[in-house]
């Protein structure tokens, strides 16, 4: 079916161009546009996302390298680099930031039934922020240090398909424990965070909100036992306490009881404090629950890895949110393709492949199978 198209193409066949459209016209992107519309944009934009281009002379390079397949790749206009530069730096970030929402909405009903590894048919959230550090006199809009700029990437994913949930890009000057703020609680899931966030007011509003928080205490944490649980020592689980925070202050920001979990990691060698809402849920779960943050770092190890966020194609606040969208979007994009061809490989080793394809005309999943995808036998190498 796909034969004669180009990698690029099928792999942009999976964007729903109508609903881009809509967000287009919410903010009027091609407003006085003749050629370089806000879809050519997204798909230039994409395109160095895929084969990790460094800049946007590197995407205008590879390119026109190949202009007789430019057609081919949905792409109807010529591509220089001030046109891209003005695009990039004009064209309002929030377009690519809501389209982003559209493809996270049709991400996550696939990765519903994803094993996270837990016994658990709650929905867990993990969240956290990365820091991604620029130059100041590039980027002085960033001010964060005296000699130092930089932005702040605050995410919350789901950890079936490590989808991202909610993303909030601020200077670096903002804590992370501001991010609580903006996020919606959906009733009954599990929120899990580092002793970043910990701040009983927002912990309250969370736990008013009818939804539970897994959270790391910190050292200086004041904690008033009323009652231990009997606990499995096997486990890891050295105690398990029911009681509330201790002075006028924080019992006044947080006045109902909580549970405190000390847990031991046997491999690391380390012990941990956790405080969570939830009074039911085994011990042992909890530990478990917030072992599974650690997807969250993954997740920003490969969106800085594989994806172009850290070499920004241009400096103004606004090239810098479109990029990092379009990097989102990318990255979603992949996890809708993963899912509908149904491919047992991993988000890495799509892009891997799709790195160097670009301009391959084969139909996509022949890319990532094992055996010939005409004859169903296997390849000989």
């Amino acid at each position: 079916m796909n034969e004669g198209k180009l990698i690029f193409a099928q792999t942009m066949e999976y964007v729903p161009w109508r609903r881009f459209d809509t967000c287009v016209n919410r903010y009027k992107g091609d407003y006085k546009v003749k050629t370089f519309k806000c879809a050519d944009l997204f798909r230039v934009m994409a395109f160095g996302q895929l084969t990790y281009c460094e800049s946007l002379r590197g995407i205008v390079a590879r390119l026109n390298a190949f202009k007789p397949k430019l057609y081919h790749m949905g792409i109807c206009c010529p591509i220089t680099r001030s046109t891209l530069a003005l695009a990039n730096n004009t064209r309002d970030w929030r377009i690519f930031s809501d389209f982003a929402h559209i493809l996270i909405s049709i991400a996550k009903p696939l990765y519903v039934n994803e094993d996270i590894g837990i016994d658990l048919d709650n929905t867990v959230y993990a969240l956290d922020a990365s820091t991604i550090d620029l130059c100041l006199s590039l980027f002085p809009w960033a001010s964060f240090r005296k000699t130092k700029a930089a932005i702040k990437l605050h995410t919350m994913i789901d950890l079936r398909g490590n989808i991202p949930e909610f993303v909030l890009i601020t200077h670096g000057k903002v804590h992370d424990v501001n991010a609580m703020d903006f996020i919606t609680y959906q009733p009954g899931a599990y929120y899990v965070m580092d002793r970043g966030y910990l701040d009983f007011a927002r912990l309250y509003t969370l736990n008013q909100s009818k939804a539970y928080f897994v959270i790391r205490a910190k050292s200086n944490t004041k904690y008033k036992r009323q009652y231990s649980r009997p606990i499995d020592k096997t486990t890891g689980v050295q105690c398990d306490q029911i009681g509330h925070f201790e002075g006028r202050d924080s019992l006044a920001r947080y006045p109902e009881s909580l549970r405190r979990i000390r847990y031991y990691d046997s491999k690391l060698e380390k012990r941990f404090v956790f405080l969570t809402n939830h009074m039911d849920l085994p011990a042992h779960i909890v530990a478990d629950i917030y072992k599974s943050r650690w997807q969250i770092e993954l997740f920003f190890k490969w969106i800085k890895q594989h994806l172009r966020v850290k070499a920004f194609y241009g400096e103004t606040s606004n090239a810098v949110k479109s990029q990092i969208w379009i990097a989102i979007c990318t990255y979603v994009l992949i996890a809708i393709i993963r899912k509908r061809l149904m491919l047992n490989v991993s988000l890495y080793e799509i892009l891997q492949v799709l790195t160097i394809s670009q301009f391959e005309k084969t139909p996509l999943i022949s890319l990532f199978s094992s055996f010939d995808y005409k004859t169903r036998t296997p390849v000989k190498l």
